[in-house]
């Protein structure tokens, strides 16, 4: 009687009808539920022992007897999977759901890929949510993840440098960071070769200068002084086809330099070229995802002007590397702290030596200033610093000194100040400013 109860139709129907209604729980087995179902039934009627029911099953007969006490106890819906009929632990609430599908459209994030979103949903409104189930659900609303993958090209990868500061990848990028400006602007960049950590962003107009000297004072600054550079064929850094002048000659320079080389050379730091873009693959990848995630940090925080969006960087460069960045092989570091005696201001400007006459003057590009001192400084070399910093100066034993220019090229005398300050900014313009960047 009770071995026909087991198998009796309305018995399965009532098992079936109470998983169904405890909670919407499958009711159809899958064939290994089937066939362990019919096994234990086997096992129970005595047509099968527990030895063969083990070795059909491929459990241990311990487990089997277990199995067998279940379906006595249960009935057949034991044989099915416990977590049968339970909600997947990935499963998003329709709260939930429709709280980040208001905030994707709210923030208007087309632009953001899925994995940025998953940190803005845990970072700004504390939802926790794996990536998987992130990107089911906005596809399945039809969102798509701007992220592009290129067809991957094979090159001979060159191994990182094993500790931090033996060589940092300089370069920079010209985009279109905002969203209310169709204008491109560059913006520079120094990465570890071996930690990936970015020592420094800086944005400006176009690439120049200033925005190299710019991160080159953030890195010296809050890393240290690196062993080398790893740059491209930019004039800012690398001369093109540049004859040596008098004034060069008669300081002993012997070969072609730049500005920015000669600023390096004073601490010691190697600028190496790189001969093309695949071989700083390290800030070039840093491009690609700083691309899409500036343009959308700056778009959550209303960030709209280059001024702005510097002031961001600073506390955007620590949140970037907690993320992004990675240990060195060695921890020892090749970073040096900066020197001391070592001014920055001066050290990162440009800098003209010229003689004063015994009018306290002298000459820059045709243009005549005069330095602003009671001093007489009569043939006495001094060195102009022109920099975005400290505008238009003048340096001699470790003192600055104001020059205000007199006349222009055509010697024509000034006397207005807009055109002392016009010149002023001239100077800065063309030496700091200016877009210099050749191909490589």
């Amino acid at each position: 009687m009770n071995n026909l109860w087991y198998d009796h139709p309305i018995k399965l129907i009532y098992e079936k009808f109470t998983l169904w209604y405890n909670g919407g729980m499958r009711t159809v087995m899958k064939d290994k539920e089937e066939l362990k179902k019919a096994v234990i039934e086997s096992c129970i009627n005595g047509t099968m022992t527990i030895k063969v029911a083990a070795d059909r099953l491929n459990f241990s007969e311990r487990y089997v007897k277990k199995l067998k006490a279940r379906y006595k106890k249960y009935g057949a819906s034991s044989m099915m999977h416990g977590n049968c009929g339970k909600q997947p632990k990935h499963t998003i609430s329709a709260d939930i759901k429709s709280k980040i599908w208001e905030i994707w459209n709210i923030l208007e994030l087309e632009e953001c890929n899925f994995t940025h979103f998953q940190e803005i949903l845990e970072e700004d409104y504390n939802i926790k949510i794996s990536y998987t189930a992130l990107s089911n659900f906005l596809k399945a609303k039809g969102a798509k993840s701007p992220r592009k993958h290129k067809k991957a090209k094979t090159h001979n990868r060159r191994q990182e440098r094993p500790s931090a500061g033996e060589l940092l990848q300089v370069d920079g990028t010209p985009h279109q960071f905002f969203y209310c400006d169709p204008k491109e602007y560059c913006l520079h960049g120094f990465i570890d070769d071996a930690t990936h950590q970015v020592t420094g962003l800086y944005m400006c107009e176009n690439e120049c200068m200033h925005g190299y000297l710019e991160v080159t004072r953030q890195t010296f600054k809050n890393f240290g002084v690196p062993l080398a550079l790893y740059a491209d064929g930019s004039s800012i850094f690398f001369p093109k086809d540049k004859k040596l002048t008098i004034e060069e000659q008669l300081a002993g320079i012997t070969e072609p330099t730049t500005q920015y080389s000669r600023m390096m050379k004073f601490l010691g730091v190697e600028l190496i070229h790189a001969g093309s873009s695949q071989a700083k693959g390290r800030i070039e990848r840093l491009w690609n995802t700083l691309h899409d995630r500036l343009r959308t940090e700056f778009r959550r925080h209303n960030i709209t002007t280059i001024e702005e969006a510097n002031k961001f960087l600073k506390t955007y460069i620590p949140e970037f590397n907690k993320k992004f960045a990675i240990e060195p092989k060695n921890k020892a570091t090749s970073f040096m702290e900066l020197p001391e005696y070592v001014n920055l201001d001066y050290l990162l400007s440009v800098k003209y030596t010229r003689t004063v006459d015994v009018s306290n003057c002298i000459s820059i590009s045709g243009t005549t200033f005069v330095i602003d001192t009671k001093e007489i400084l009569h043939k006495k070399k001094i060195e102009v610093c022109i920099s975005k910093r400290i505008g238009l100066k003048a340096h001699f034993n470790n003192r600055w000194y104001k020059i205000i220019p007199i006349s222009n090229s055509n010697n024509k005398s000034l006397k207005s100040n807009d055109s002392i300050e016009a010149i002023i900014q001239q100077f800065i313009y063309y030496n700091c400013l200016k877009n210099e960047r050749l191909s490589a």
